[in-house]
């Protein structure tokens, strides 16, 4: 072999430098590829889920039509609306002896109410019994309580008369000892040649000549108050009936959800509240002012329901559904997306809708005018849920409800 050959043979020696980046830059490329390949795998299910969905969802009916609406920021809730537990200091009563206690009234120390089930009932030294039935049966579902009936509002009038509004049957009159029930104000009349669906609240005079009560919708019943109040409709009215003419009068049109009244003390206006719109409304029905409207309140922290007189000369307002701030509020957010509202209602009942909202009972008193002395709070709802009234009675408030099984009672010297 000579000095050419073996240098040819020889291979330069290279020395390798040993790291651990090789298996880590590869373990990293791999790591990327796998996201990679799970995020388009992630768009491609989607995507493969989503346009169907949207297909269905343009194809599917709404129920309702909702309207934009513009409600203001709600209300911070500091100072007298400071969130607290007050209302867990209530005691439940006759827990699953009775549904949906909506509205109470006391003739002494008897009270009455009507319930879910289509019934007129008398508390009587704790004994609970059915004085009267508008409706007939069967009771016990959606389908059901057009026929069963629906009491809610409930007064006592000047000769210990029980006045109820029947949400599907109008207005009537009960003796509260024999069970006589007399019709005042039928559905199937037409008034002004619009059809009573929704008859809600009353408030009488105390000569029990007027009785002023509302409709909160002529195309939504009860039973679809969701419907209701997602939609906006604003065809709802205060109207007032004449116990000695049978006149039926509209003193009110255009409001949205117009729910629970209330005479003034003086009985010179009737307040409405205006559930959709968490407001209260004024209405003059004697003085210089008769025949006018004006706002109470405004831009309230949650949606009235009720309202009542108070023993210090204001009014008591109970809510079921709170707009939190600091928070969020769910009605707020869709007021004026009513895109959104179509496509929840397209794909889910009312019922799964409102396992949705958050269950918050709140009270709170105003003064004669209009501003907020106190206000009780149960968050959550772990004693107090889904209030829908305050009734002051001998130093308690008795809290009703539109589908609770118990009357809460609240001691006012502990709050």
């Amino acid at each position: 072999m000579n000095e050419a050959e073996g240098l040819r043979q020889r291979r330069p020696f290279r020395p390798q430098v040993i790291t651990e980046d090789g298996p880590a830059q590869e373990a990293k490329e791999g790591s990327a590829y796998s996201s990679k390949v799970f995020r388009v795998t992630f768009l491609t299910l989607a995507a493969s889920l989503t346009v169907p969905l949207l297909g269905v969802t343009v194809l599917l009916d709404c129920p309702i039509d909702p309207q934009p609406i513009s409600l203001k920021e709600p209300p911070l809730l500091t100072g007298v609306l400071e969130p607290n537990i007050k209302l867990r200091k209530a005691e439940r009563l006759w827990e699953n002896q009775l549904v949906g206690p909506e509205s109470i009234v006391n003739i002494g120390d008897v009270l009455f109410t009507g319930t879910a089930d289509g019934k007129i009932i008398k508390i009587e030294d704790g004994e609970i019994q059915t004085i009267a039935r508008i409706g007939h049966g069967p009771c016990g579902t959606r389908e059901d309580e057009p026929t069963c009936g629906r009491p809610l509002g409930i007064r006592v009038g000047p000769n210990n008369t029980l006045f109820v509004a029947d949400a599907y049957y109008g207005l009537y009159e009960v003796n509260p000892g024999t069970g006589e029930s007399k019709m005042l104000v039928s559905t199937k009349t037409l008034i002004e040649g619009q059809k009573l669906s929704f008859v809600n609240d009353l408030t009488v005079t105390r000569d029990g000549r007027k009785i002023y009560f509302t409709d909160s919708s002529s195309k939504w019943q009860r039973r679809d108050y969701l419907f209701l109040i997602m939609e906006g409709t604003d065809d709802g009215r205060l109207l007032e009936y004449d116990t000695v003419t049978k006149e039926v009068k509209v003193l009110m049109v255009g409001l949205r959800f117009p729910n629970g009244v209330q005479l003034s003390p003086a009985e010179d206006f009737v307040l409405v509240q205006e559930t959709t719109m968490a407001r209260i409304r004024r209405y003059y029905v004697s003085g210089l002012m008769k025949g006018g409207a004006d706002m109470f309140v405004e831009n309230m922290p949650g949606l009235p329901d009720n309202i009542r007189l108070s023993s210090s000369g204001g009014y008591w307002v109970a809510m079921s559904a709170v707009r939190p701030n600091p928070g969020f509020s769910l009605l707020d957010f869709l007021s004026e997306k009513p895109w959104i509202k179509r496509m929840i209602f397209k794909l889910l009942s009312q019922e799964t809708v409102t396992k949705f909202v958050p269950k918050y009972s709140l009270v709170v008193e105003l003064s004669e005018t209009g501003s907020y002395r106190r206000s009780f709070h149960d968050p959550n709802g772990v004693t107090v849920a889904y209030v829908s009234e305050a009734h002051e009675h001998n130093g308690y408030l008795y809290l009703g409800s539109f589908r609770s099984p118990f009357i809460c009672k609240l001691n006012l010297q502990h709050v």
